[in-house]
């Protein structure tokens, strides 16, 4: 599964339609990167990138919320794990959202509204779910987008 010191983040690009070409090796690389700086230093992550109809549909069927979304994070139990391997959950990225939003997050922390940028704050964002951030709370939204900033510039800038 994974060695002592690297988490596995298994990226997919699972795009109905490749509006976005995506660079499969550097968000896996990020992701596993934040969850390094995390203090996780095993288990499997999966990145999935998905087209809106898809997120639209995820975001409904778990979150109640009939709309389409940027990120969504699914952390696993490792009760269900098997012996000797950590599942760490999942983390659903739709490219086209994150294109559309991108402008609106210019400015903010490291961003320059690109949809590089965007994709990467939506990766470490949805690693942090992951691993039990939240951001319900204005302390804890403050405390997220903090760390958010802190893992992109340490690994993405």
């Amino acid at each position: 599964m994974s060695d002592a010191a690297n988490p596995v983040v298994v990226a997919v690009d699972e795009q109905a339609e490749s509006v976005i070409d995506l660079d499969l090796d550097r968000w896996s690389t990020l992701a596993g990167h934040a969850l390094r700086h995390q203090g996780v230093v095993n288990g499997e992550l999966n990145l999935l990138f998905v087209d809106t109809d898809s997120i639209h549909e995820l975001n409904r069927e778990h979150m109640g919320k009939d709309r389409p979304t940027d990120v969504l994070s699914f952390p696993l139990d490792d009760d269900d794990d098997l012996p000797g391997e950590i599942l760490l959950g999942d983390v659903v990225v739709c490219p086209a959202i994150a294109g559309a939003n991108a402008p609106e997050h210019a400015g903010q922390g490291h961003h320059r509204g690109s949809i590089d940028d965007e994709i990467a704050l939506l990766v470490v964002h949805g690693v942090l779910h992951v691993l039990g951030y939240d951001h319900i709370e204005d302390d804890e939204a403050e405390e997220m987008e903090a760390l958010e900033q802190t893992v992109l510039l340490a690994h993405y800038r």
